[in-house]
């Protein structure tokens, strides 16, 4: 897997997601908590599935 993300796509990508999934720890609890795994997945590995697909590269060269 090739970077194609780059740091400040990444850097709010881990942000949303730590949000999102620290909002289970609040007690809220339904999808939106649980979907913050996937962009803090993405972010941390620097690679979306959906920017290959795409043609999208944010990454610098």
């Amino acid at each position: 897997m090739k970077c194609n993300i780059g740091h400040t796509d990444r850097v709010l990508r881990m942000t949303v997601g730590v949000t999102l999934m620290g909002l289970a720890g609040f007690g809220i609890t339904g999808p939106w908590a649980w979907i913050g795994i996937a962009p803090f997945i993405t972010g941390a590995l620097g690679y979306c599935g959906a920017y290959s697909l795409l043609g999208i590269n944010t990454a610098k060269k």
